[in-house]
């Protein structure tokens, strides 16, 4: 039978025009079978050699690569500048030349170098002269809360010494939701339009002008009051709305009713600037304990550009720890960065001139590891 099987098999891969493998059974006779296509016999010396291992790329505490990451990595030394052949810039003005006067213009902003600075409390910082600055808007907007508590300026001090509370409560929104004006009269335009709380009038906004914290958009109109006043009126009153539990904590308050205030057109630096000056002129029971970072207003952007981290938890930590070691309250920050991201002549929020408090310019610089940081 052997053999009848061995012929079968010989004749069937005869007919297919496939290979006769053969093999050694533990008999000693070879069995003869067909190779399947596509599959060839291996000698154990054409085994494949093994793969090469490459270094693994390394990633940093932002979850990028070193190399890619703007903050982590390494600075490179500068290329030197290729000199364009006169046939690329004629080519370069024949194309402007057709672009006219509809074509898209890019403006490249000017950086300041790199001077090697570096500091745990600000790791996304490079360059000194930044944190400088960051030193001195801190040490204004500390000093502009302990103005805030011993002498209020302007329409701040009728807020603090008001006999009737809801009519404090309701200056308190009007001067957070316009913004006070930079000038010599920064509550001007907030005493033009405010109303009477009781009397039920929405305030004068057709044409307010608002300032550099204010949220009030004359295209959106009334929508914003009207939500404020019903978001009151549902609690029974301003002062109910706000307090909350009586058991809370001050920062547990001001969380709560920084996400209540959460209304059409209210945006972030508005609630916290309504809570942070309604507590600091002793309206409420509140203390900052997160500075709320989220979305693209200034002071999350600058956040994200001086602590280096984009998590919102992380950067509420990192603030903390800068907070703590410059030795001031964690709300002071909000303004400090807001006037670090715009780079432009200070927001004051109606404090006077000499609000700045050089203690605590000193201290921060020297958390910071840079001069006086004198802005």
């Amino acid at each position: 039978m052997e053999g009848a099987d061995g012929a079968d098999d010989e004749h069937d891969a005869e007919r297919g025009k496939l290979p006769v493998l053969r093999w050694a059974n533990a008999r000693g006779s070879a069995p003869e079978l067909p190779a399947l296509p596509g599959h060839a016999l291996r000698s154990p010396s054409s085994r494949r050699a093994r793969p090469r291992l490459h270094r693994l790329p390394t990633f940093c505490r932002h979850n990028r690569f070193v190399e890619n990451c703007p903050i982590c990595r390494e600075p490179k030394a500068a290329e030197p500048s290729r000199r364009r052949s006169p046939s690329a810039s004629g080519t370069s003005a024949r194309r402007s030349a057709r672009g006219g006067a509809g074509a898209v213009r890019i403006r490249q902003a000017a950086r300041v170098a790199d001077d090697d600075f570096r500091s745990a409390l600000a790791p996304g910082l490079r360059v000194s002269a930044d944190a400088e600055r960051v030193a001195g808007e801190i040490a204004f907007s500390a000093g502009r809360l302990a103005q805030l508590a011993a002498d209020p300026p302007g329409l701040y001090a009728e807020v603090r010494d008001h006999d009737d509370a809801e009519e404090a409560l309701w200056l308190g929104f009007l001067i957070a939701y316009l913004g006070p004006l930079e000038g010599d009269d920064p509550f001007s335009a907030i005493a033009a339009a405010r109303t009477s709380w009781h009397g039920g009038e929405l305030p004068r906004l057709d044409e307010a002008e608002t300032g550099p914290r204010g949220a009030h958009e004359q295209a959106r109109g009334d929508p914003t009051v009207i939500a404020y006043r019903a978001w009151a009126q549902r609690a029974g009153a301003q002062a109910a709305a706000f307090a909350g539990e009586p058991h809370w904590p001050p920062e547990r308050r001001f969380a709560r009713a920084f996400e209540r205030l959460a209304l059409p057109g209210m945006r972030r630096e508005t609630r916290f600037d309504l809570l942070v000056s309604l507590g600091r002129l002793g309206r409420l029971d509140v203390s900052a304990g997160s500075l709320f970072f989220g979305g693209g207003d200034d002071a999350t952007v600058a956040a994200k550009r001086v602590l280096g981290i984009g998590d919102p938890l992380l950067l509420d930590r990192r603030a903390g720890e800068l907070a703590q070691a410059c030795g001031v309250p964690l709300e002071a920050l909000d303004l400090a960065l807001f006037n670090w991201q715009r780079d432009e002549p200070r927001t004051t929020l109606g404090a006077r001139g000499d609000t700045l408090d050089a203690s605590v310019r000193d201290r921060a610089a020297a958390a910071l590891g840079v001069g006086s940081g004198e802005t």
